[in-house]
């Protein structure tokens, strides 16, 4: 027979030509190759795969079709909002949220256990337990919400105004804390430990609160030198740490923390020394008033605590910004504090930088005690000009991960602290001891993330994600 055996158990197809099977005009069908693909047109008379169809050889080879799309982009929009969760919790804003909620439930024990009346609904317990349940609710809760309404919104307040007045209040505790705190974080990005926040405080007061008291200068220009005098007192306490390190590569923990001394005592010096700090007259170490020259005015008036420091803070967070993020200093400080070793192979000095490092980080930290004499304290400092401000910028820069506006966050939740404690001890005669502890809890979930992760349950980051797997269908021989 003249007609070749079909292949593939294909039938033989008929002899006449008039009907092409593959658009072509003589009649020739396609041959297949041997790898399974689609050949060249061949002999005649021979069946095989066609290929003119490009639709067919999508589908054949696997590619995407138009049946097939709405599936894909489901897996894909899947695919996003997964990698969003997953970015979401291995995230720091997550761990540092709970953090703060776990230091609250601990703050919360801790405020049951020391309150009378829970005490004595204690004594009877099993006789009538639900009232230890509610003497717990309302002293937790009772205490709690004296905080809110001492710190951010009055609820109770006759006016709107005074509703708002606590906040306000909270922003200026928070003011010297961002600026500070700013200060720790740039030396924190570097690889540095400033310790050394509540010397550099101390001096910064000193010559800016000289500054206040010694000149009369028209405000616009008594304002701005008052805390360039700061900036330039804790620049210079700060940059001799950072000489000395440069020099002799000292550690600047201990050189900070004993600067503090210095700083303390040369402070109390000055304060009892007539014609340096002290105040004229009197024979207790206290300094002169500031003059009203130097004082920072209000932003909304007398009845409410926001001043222009408050935007000094906002210009310092920006600043600091740029500098760690978007300029070339910034980046030698974090290739520094990242590998040093680095950094020296591609040239960088590490002595030069480490000495700027700690000279901008006591700059800001200036800020701080400049705020503490045009702000704060206008009627005349003593050494405590400090008000633990060096030592709570730590935790500050700790809490907002040394980054500048979670800092600032930061800052502003420490200052809700501080303000709502005396409201909450005015209130339900809690010690005002149990904001410090709420403070220490939230540095100590803070530096223990897998601690916080563990409680609530939370995947590890780097965890492998555990993703489904195509079924695989096995094909069936008919």
């Amino acid at each position: 027979m003249s007609d070749t055996t079909p292949q593939h158990g294909g039938t033989t197809p008929p002899s006449d030509s008039s009907t092409p099977i593959d658009g072509t005009t003589d009649g020739s069908v396609g041959t297949p190759a041997s790898d399974g693909s689609v050949g060249s047109v061949g002999s005649v008379g021979t069946v095989g795969t066609p290929a003119s169809d490009d639709r067919l050889q999508d589908v054949v080879a696997g590619a995407p079709h138009l049946m097939t799309d709405s599936a894909t982009d489901s897996e894909r929009r899947e695919g996003r909002w997964s990698d969003a969760m997953q970015s979401i919790v291995n995230g720091s804003v997550l761990t540092t949220v709970l953090a703060v909620v776990l230091a609250l439930v601990a703050s919360g024990i801790l405020i049951a256990l020391t309150d009378k009346d829970v005490q004595a609904a204690a004594g009877y317990f099993f006789a009538r337990p639900m009232d230890t349940l509610r003497a717990v609710g309302s002293a937790v809760g009772g205490s709690y919400a004296s905080l809110f309404q001492g710190s951010v919104i009055n609820f109770g307040a006759p006016t709107a105004a005074a509703a708002i007045a606590p906040i306000t209040r909270s922003v200026d505790y928070a003011v010297p804390l961002v600026v500070a705190g700013l200060g720790v974080a740039v030396a924190f990005r570097a690889g540095l430990f400033n310790i050394g926040g509540q010397g550099q405080v101390l001096i910064a007061a000193g010559t800016a609160g000289w500054v206040g008291f010694s000149f009369d200068l028209p405000a616009a220009v008594h304002i701005p030198l008052t805390i360039l005098a700061g900036i330039v007192g804790g620049a210079v306490w700060a940059g001799i740490v950072g000489l000395i390190k440069a020099r002799t590569g000292a550690n600047e923990v201990v050189l900070t923390i004993m600067l503090n001394y210095v700083a303390l005592y040369l402070l109390a010096f000055a304060l009892r020394t007539p014609g340096l700090l002290q105040a004229g007259g009197s024979p207790n170490p206290i300094s002169p008033a500031t003059k009203d020259s130097a004082l920072l005015p209000g932003l909304f008036g007398p009845r409410f605590g926001i001043n222009v420091g408050f935007l000094v803070a906002i210009a310092a967070v920006i600043v600091v910004w740029w500098l760690l993020n978007k300029s070339s200093l910034g980046f030698r400080f974090r290739t520094i504090g990242e590998n040093p070793r680095a950094a020296r192979v591609a040239g960088m000095s590490v002595p030069r930088l480490t000495i700027w490092v700690l000279v901008i980080s006591g700059g800001l930290i200036g800020i701080a005690g400049a705020y503490q004499v045009e702000g704060a304290v206008t009627t005349g400092f003593t050494s405590g000009i400090d008000a633990g401000i060096g030592f709570d910028a730590i935790t500050v820069a700790l809490l907002g991960r040394s980054k500048p506006w979670g800092t600032f966050w930061a800052a502003i939740l420490f200052g809700v602290l501080k303000n709502g404690g005396y409201a909450m001890q005015a209130a339900n005669s809690i010690p005002i001891d149990i904001v410090d502890v709420i403070q220490a809890l939230i540095v100590l979930f803070i530096a223990a993330p897998p601690l916080v992760r563990a409680i609530f349950r939370i995947p590890q980051p780097g965890a492998r994600r555990r993703t489904k797997q195509p079924s695989k269908r096995k094909a069936v021989a008919a």
